[in-house]
């Protein structure tokens, strides 16, 4: 078994205080993966970090498990996403074992987006575990039982990750993500990265509250590159907690440059959130290739 001791390149960034770049991959819906390879040579120079979602917005695709494992062989630092939709706590604890046989060390414990978002929609739901159990389990595999409290033969080590979401919109939800902030850290949370931001102040208000509550574990702001006025406006209306103001709204609107304009919004967010936070998880949803032109002022 490859040495679950050693720290993560992740990780090692994180800890030594460097401004951490995490993107992000998500698998193919199907076997083929020379656009995995392709992705992942896009991001092998920029990212610190690679998160694999787990069967993202609940849509069936190659699993998250098997695409960490080949960024690890292609010389890579994946983070595993695993999200508590799809199994149960038995499940959950084998492929955490099996992630760490296979030298994945970084982990984003999800709770996962609901099976009737997706398209398999007749898809039983499991959640077993949410996420703040989820990283109870890993904590309990750490100390060498699972969750039925029997023992090990060798534990496991994880740089556990969870996700916070800046943008709520409601003093009760943003209440709440406090938290479930200080639950998943009583758990084990070692890092967050935070849902999409695209208001650099609201971010630096979240931050502001969060040291206030003397947390102190590190922070990536989430950026989503903004491909065009069409894919604010669907974020505007559907996803909750995530809000484009309208000045960018009417930027991509005037431009027929939408690359030029997204680079350029991406750089700007990320110019105005670094002095605050300890990094940025960029999701470039196909976009990898442009990642080098939104990053290398920060490097």
């Amino acid at each position: 078994m490859k040495n679950q001791t050693e720290k993560s390149n992740f990780e090692k960034i994180l800890e030594e205080g460097k401004f951490a770049v995490t993107c992000e991959i998500g698998p193919p819906k199907g076997a083929e993966i020379e656009e995995i390879r392709a992705a992942a040579e896009e991001l092998r120079n920029v990212a610190d970090g690679i998160n694999v979602t787990d069967l993202q917005s609940s849509v069936m695709r190659l699993g998250s498990l098997t695409t960490c494992h080949l960024l690890k062989d292609w010389g890579l630092d994946p983070i595993f996403q695993v999200t508590c939709r799809d199994r149960n706590r038995l499940a959950l604890q084998s492929d955490l074992l099996s992630a760490c046989v296979m030298g994945i060390r970084n982990v984003l414990a999800l709770t996962g987006d609901y099976t009737t978002t997706g398209d398999h929609p007749q898809a039983e739901p499991v959640f077993d575990l949410d996420s703040v159990q989820l990283l109870w389990a890993i904590k309990n595999l750490e100390e060498g039982k699972d969750l039925a409290g029997n023992e090990l033969t060798q534990k496991p080590s994880f740089f556990k990750g969870a996700v916070v979401n800046p943008g709520a919109d409601t003093e009760a939800a943003f209440e709440l993500q406090i938290i479930k902030m200080k639950k998943k850290i009583d758990q084990g949370a070692q890092f967050f990265q935070t849902q999409a931001i695209f208001d650099a102040e609201v971010f630096k208000k979240f931050l502001e509250r969060v040291r206030k509550e003397n947390i102190n574990v590190p922070i990536l702001a989430g950026i989503i590159l903004l491909k065009s006025e069409k894919m604010a406006n669907y974020m505007n209306k559907f996803v909750p907690g995530v809000f484009v103001p309208e000045p960018l709204v009417k930027k991509m609107e005037g431009t027929q440059d939408k690359v030029s304009m997204c680079i350029e919004i991406a750089s700007g967010l990320i110019e105005e959130v670094r002095p605050y936070c300890a990094g940025v998880h960029i999701q470039a949803l196909g976009w990898e290739k442009h990642i080098p032109a939104i990053v290398k002022n920060f490097r």
